[in-house]
């Protein structure tokens, strides 16, 4: 038995820790979760996402471009796989396109990872 499967196998009777969701990822769920975690796992985009998600409300992309050493078609490329992933949203307004954080992707990621105050720490 590997490692993996030992921590994985509770322990019967030994009142193993207390879970830290409600319910666990059905497989469509699983498959979302893995597409925003691929989104957010280039640095780039990371970095997008955060600097987006602390704008306020909106930002747009004429402020965003200049703070990369990457081009603007680069930049776009990011924000459509950011886009793609849910994560936010966008409105075009004349030359410029604005984007936002979409609020229930962000309160999903932060119920998948929230511990609660009563979990144990191991």
């Amino acid at each position: 038995m590997s490692k993996q499967e030992i921590a994985l196998t509770p322990v019967a009777g030994a009142g193993c820790c207390a879970p830290i969701s409600d319910t666990a990822l059905d497989a469509a769920g699983a498959a979302e979760g893995a597409g925003v975690f691929k989104a957010l796992a280039d640095p780039i985009r990371l970095r997008l996402f955060s600097i987006i998600t602390s704008a306020g409300d909106e930002i747009c992309v004429c402020d965003l471009t200049p703070q990369f050493d990457v081009s603007g078609p680069t930049i776009s490329h990011h924000l459509k796989v950011l886009r793609e992933a849910g994560l936010v949203d966008c409105e075009r307004r004349g030359t410029w396109v604005y984007y936002w954080p979409v609020p229930d992707k962000l309160r999903w990621i932060a119920g998948l990872l929230a511990v609660p105050e009563t979990a144990s720490a191991h």
